[in-house]
């Protein structure tokens, strides 16, 4: 009896928390309910003060790297680097329109693979949604670019564990290293992604205009931007030089990271050194100083994260972490194609019903407690994984992603239903997750099964 009010306190907090955070009522900010849910649980007793201090050291690594990364996307949009990309995209897509859509796709993946998810929704989709505007397409010829390119730079963070913040804590929380999640699913993951966006361009084909202008104008700085104050490119080539400088030492610090993983040095640390290396190079061109890191980064990403993890961990300490083992435990028996299958599954519905931060939390800590074998618990993982980020894109609120993506195009008044959102996923998402989930543990049995039993 002494146990029910901090059982139901527990179970009501987390069921308010995700309404307010998928509902936002008057645009409030995510991390202020899950504050207020994380709060109660502690109120509750679900969570204790030693509990905190697991929470923060489980955390704390991929949270400075996320925001390491982040401020590194925020220094080169200072150098105008995302417009440069835009006006290069055109110039590439030489007329195109079919050119342009594999194009824009690219351009997403490897926004996620240099940076995040999150940063990717964020700066690639209000830059996509200024150039199809100034190229004069119609509502409906910029829902292919714009909701392909969308699922794409979502789904891009399941190929390595360092593009989400919600991947690196449960990378945390199994104890695998940066290294070897990229070793064990870079292949199939990106093979589900080729799928993936194979199936959108056959969606799309019929809509997508087969002509493009090949200039666009309009693509200004905006009137805040440090470099309408001051160029600091003497010329085109010149500023194209630059940019390729700068996009080379990003890719050299995100390459660091994999070292660092694979020689067990912190990956927080090389991403810190990363962005204060940038940091020093905007001071020297652009003449400004890193204080405005300060009000430009997201904190409330590391609140999010913290308040969400403290909430689910409140769920476990109540006992669901014992229910779902007794629930999951039969789909992981037997093969690891069969664990692969049942447990992406798994995680792509309760993606889509709970949003995919909470499920993958919840569905890390629990296969943590089953007493697997080491390779079942990496493909079951990894399983999660590709739920978690390829499978949640079902419905928009699979992900806090997509929802940011459904505000910015519709605030570059692009028309999209959710209806509209549904009629493609339905068609593209299923069977990219069940060929990715067979990739994986083919993949891993394959090259790793020996090494891991």
């Amino acid at each position: 009896m002494f146990l029910q009010p901090m059982i139901w306190i527990t179970i009501l907090s987390f069921v308010v928390t995700l309404i307010l955070i998928l509902w936002r009522p008057r645009g409030i900010n995510e991390a202020i309910p899950a504050t207020i849910g994380a709060i109660f649980v502690l109120i509750s007793g679900s969570v204790s003060l030693s509990d905190l201090g697991i929470i923060t050291e489980t955390i704390s690594g991929a949270a400075i790297t996320i925001m390491a990364t982040i401020v590194m996307a925020i220094v080169l949009e200072s150098f105008g680097f995302f417009h440069w990309v835009a006006e290069k995209l055109a110039a590439k897509a030489n007329g195109s329109g079919i050119r342009l859509f594999w194009y824009v796709n690219l351009l997403c993946f490897l926004m996620t693979l240099f940076f995040n998810n999150d940063g990717s929704i964020l700066i690639t989709t209000p830059i996509l949604v200024m150039l199809l505007n100034n190229m004069g397409l119609k509502n409906h010829q910029k829902i292919p670019y714009l909701l392909s390119g969308g699922l794409i730079a979502t789904a891009s963070s399941a190929p390595i564990g360092v593009s989400n913040i919600v991947n690196l804590i449960a990378l945390k929380i199994v104890d695998m290293s940066l290294y070897m999640h990229t070793a064990m699913m870079f292949v199939p993951a990106t093979l589900g992604l080729l799928l993936l966006v194979g199936l959108l361009f056959l969606r799309f084909y019929k809509v997508l205009p087969k002509t493009v202008p090949t200039k666009v104008t309009g693509l200004t700085l905006p009137t805040y931007h440090p470099l309408k104050k001051e160029p600091i490119y003497a010329s085109d080539k010149a500023r194209s030089k630059f940019m390729r400088n700068v996009l080379l030492f990003v890719f050299a610090v995100r390459v660091s990271l994999f070292v660092a993983s694979y020689l067990a040095i912190p990956v927080s640390v090389m991403a810190v050194i990363g962005s204060l290396i940038l940091l020093g190079w905007r001071w020297a061109y652009l003449k400004i100083p890193p204080y405005d890191m300060l009000k430009k980064t997201p904190w409330y990403i590391l609140i999010f994260a913290f308040s969400m993890y403290v909430i689910i961990y409140g769920l476990n300490n109540i006992g669901l972490t014992d229910w779902l083992i007794a629930f999951m435990r039969p789909m992981v028996s037997g093969s690891l194609h069969h664990a692969s299958i049942m447990m992406g599954v798994l995680l792509s519905v309760l993606s889509n019903i709970f949003n995919n931060h909470p499920a993958l939390m919840v569905g890390t800590l629990t296969l943590t407690h089953m007493g697997l074998d080491t390779l079942t618990l990496k493909v079951s993982y990894l399983a999660n994984v590709i739920g978690s980020d390829m499978g949640s894109l079902l419905l928009p609120m699979g992900t806090l992603a997509t929802l940011m993506w459904m505000h910015i195009v519709r605030k570059g008044k692009v028309r999209i239903t959710w209806f509209e959102y549904v009629k493609i996923t339905a068609v593209v998402i299923p069977p990219a997750v069940l060929f990715t989930l067979i990739v994986l543990s083919h993949w891993v049995t394959w090259i790793f099964g020996g090494a891991l039993q």
